[in-house]
């Protein structure tokens, strides 16, 4: 088989070199239609039976159409698609041509479809014979089934049009749905033109095909000499039948209409709820008249179209007002964040897979947190309508909220989870939150049902960052599930962690982990700078596809410009919370290592969790730890534990067999120097430990 778009001359070898003579005898012409090149080959004598010289037919079955009827070809090309969408050999139909001198004669031909190992159909094979003759006994018998063939043919054009609508959800796709090449041939018109009603005046938002449009006529009146405007006026439909009569009843517009060769039009008023909203037109250049059958099913089509306008109206003005919403939900500005680049980015999921964005409940947010911390958040609240982003919403103003207030990560995740519960909705939110110190560059990782973060290294490469998750929000409550596991992971300076929903990793017929590894690929292939990244990212994702949205957020741990005096990280643990006690230690060993002081890990992580335990046992609120680096004479870790109690820990005897009591001792033991400072309405203990400077 030849290429697509091959040339005349590209035809298959094995066509014979002479038409059969039989054939020849018999008045019968004989083609062959490459359906890889579109090619139509015919013989001298098909040539003869569409009355055709050589010089007038190029090869390609459009180049028919001059011969053809529009009605008749339409019924022969959905007899043929037909005949190879459902498995069939061959077929055979009774088709009408116009000759040269004007006069239609009836044709029959017969088609064998030639189809390769796959059941692909390649190619027809076939003969064309006049059949005039043969059928002017039966003309009656003609003349019934050409009203039984239109009358398929009208109610064809109710049930493909609205077949056509029903998929088409915004106006832009009822347009097209109705105007475009396929659209104009169900209708069997040659044109149409619509307008909406908007402020006393109609609006034109369509005319097909493309050299249909009259100038002027974009905004006219309701009271102009226009089709359109009359039916609007009047409710009821125009039907014109004839050239003259256009010509007398709009002597404005026809004299722009006369190179189309319309022969009749059919003008509809379309109404909602009794109230006219907009009208159409269709125009015809083969059809002369409108018999009742033909006015009954056009006032049928021009409802039925009215409806599929109203609703994709109304669903643009929800997906409008849902767009809004959540523009308002999203930050409007990330805060910049001092030693950090940071980069985010959202793309709705599209409507359709290609016109417009749908609304979602992806979000992000970046929250500047106290001691140079700052939280990073993605999510992901379950459906794409205003509900979703509605919630969305709700739980980007309590993460942000809880996170604020000081609580560790997992209390932020599990806080926010038991929210979500209790505002009695069906939906669920997957989430991650990450909290980073950028002067030592820890960062505490709690996932609840999200998929896990990226960290692109500054001296190249990238890697996915596995953390153990929790429930998704709001389930996590409903089903006590609501311990969530603290990851860590370190960023030195240059390092970048990448948050991001599953829509920027989904991939159509794959699955997750295919996803992340290409995600992976691409942003180790991608460029330094994180705006410049998000959006090759954001690009790759609208290439792809797929029909979710997407959340991302990079944060870039950003080389410092001079040494830093030191790093401080500070964590708030609440009473009988023993998911922040266990963050806390984990902080603290995390930390000493981040800054070189891992030797030390054991005994300074010891001695923090003796203070943290005595302010929790011994006073009645929270307890405040906080890390940092000393620099000066020599180099020195500072634990401090704040509470609101003015009482002063004292030293006292535990006894042989005592248990409580040991705490300050080891304090005293194991730190170098150590106090009480008076903090406000309560105090501070701090101790200090002289590391050795980083290797």
């Amino acid at each position: 088989m030849a290429d697509r778009g091959a040339s005349a001359s590209s035809l298959p070898q094995d066509r014979p070199a002479h038409p059969d003579p039989i054939l020849a005898l018999n008045r019968m012409g004989g083609f062959d239609w490459d359906l890889d090149t579109g090619l139509f080959h015919m013989d001298p004598q098909a040539h003869e039976v569409f009355d055709l010289r050589p010089d007038e037919f190029d090869g390609h079955p459009g180049s028919l159409a001059a011969r053809v009827p529009r009605a008749e070809g339409a019924r022969l090309d959905a007899l043929v698609a037909q005949a190879m969408k459902d498995g069939s050999e061959n077929y055979g139909a009774y088709f009408r041509i116009r000759r040269r001198d004007g006069s239609l004669r009836w044709t029959h031909t017969q088609g064998y479809i030639r189809r390769d190992e796959t059941g692909r159909p390649r190619r027809i094979i076939g003969i064309v014979r006049d059949a005039t003759e043969e059928l002017g006994d039966v003309e009656a018998r003609r003349e019934q089934a050409a009203r039984d063939e239109a009358r398929r043919q009208r109610t064809s054009v109710v049930q493909l049009t609205t077949a056509a609508l029903a998929h088409a959800r915004t106006v832009v796709e009822v347009i097209d749905a109705l105007k475009d090449t396929d659209g104009l041939t169900r209708l069997g018109a040659t044109s149409l033109v619509m307008g909406l009603v908007e402020a006393g005046r109609i609006r034109l938002i369509a005319e097909g095909p493309p050299d249909s449009f009259v100038p002027g006529t974009r905004i006219t009146g309701i009271d102009e000499p226009y089709p359109l405007s009359e039916v609007v006026r009047t409710l009821g439909p125009r039907f014109i039948e004839s050239p003259e009569e256009f010509a007398e009843r709009y002597p404005v517009l026809w004299p722009h209409l006369t190179g189309l060769h319309i022969t009749s039009a059919a003008y509809l008023p379309l109404i909602a709820q009794g109230r006219p909203f907009g009208a159409m037109g269709l125009l015809y250049s083969d059809r002369h008249g409108f018999s009742p059958e033909d006015r009954n099913v056009l006032l049928a089509l021009g409802s039925s179209i009215a409806q599929s306008l109203q609703r994709a109206m109304f669903y643009e003005q929800e997906m409008d007002l849902a767009e809004k919403l959540q523009q308002a939900m999203l930050p409007r500005t990330i805060p910049g964040v001092p030693g950090a680049d940071v980069a985010v980015r959202y793309r709705g999921a599209p409507v359709g897979g290609s016109l417009g964005r749908d609304i979602g409940g992806d979000w992000y947010d970046l929250i500047p947190l106290p001691s140079g911390r700052v939280g990073a958040v993605i999510g992901d609240v379950q459906g794409h309508d205003t509900h979703a982003a509605a919630v969305m919403g709700q739980l980007r103003i309590v993460l942000r909220a809880y996170a604020a207030e000081g609580h560790p990560p997992a209390t932020v995740m599990a806080r926010a989870s038991v929210f979500l519960h209790e505002l009695d909705t069906d939906r669920f939110a997957t989430c991650l939150y990450a909290e980073a110190d950028l002067s030592t560059g820890v960062v505490q990782v709690v996932r609840a049902g999200h998929i896990d973060p990226l960290v692109r290294r500054a001296g190249g490469g990238c890697r996915r960052v596995p953390v153990e998750g929790g429930l998704p929000l709001g389930l996590s409550a409903e089903f006590d599930g609501l311990a969530y596991p603290v990851g860590t992971v370190e960023l030195d300076p240059g390092d970048t962690l990448l948050l991001c929903t599953d829509g920027l990793v989904e991939q159509p017929g794959a699955d997750l982990g295919d996803g992340m590894r290409a995600l992976t690929e691409l942003v180790a292939a991608g460029p330094d700078d994180v705006r410049h990244l998000a959006e090759r990212l954001i690009d790759a994702a609208e290439r792809r596809g797929g029909d979710d949205d997407v959340a991302l957020l990079l944060l870039r741990r950003r080389t410092p410009d001079s040494p830093r005096s030191g790093g401080r990280l500070r964590q708030h643990v609440a009473p009988g919370d023993p998911e922040a006690l266990c963050g806390a230690r984990h902080m603290i060993r995390a930390a000493v290592r981040a800054w070189g002081a891992g030797g030390h890990a054991d005994e300074i992580e010891l001695v923090a969790d003796e203070l943290i335990t005595n302010a929790l046992m011994h006073t009645e609120g929270a307890a405040i730890v906080t890390l940092r680096v000393l620099t000066g004479t020599g180099r020195r870790l500072r634990v401090e534990v704040e509470d609101s109690s003015s009482a002063l820990p004292r030293p006292r005897e535990a006894g042989e067999a005592g248990v409580s009591g040991r705490g300050l001792m080891l304090v005293e033991l194991l730190a170098d120097e150590w106090g009480v400072e008076a903090r406000g309405g309560g105090k501070c203990v701090w101790c200090e430990f002289v590391v050795t400077e980083r290797g």
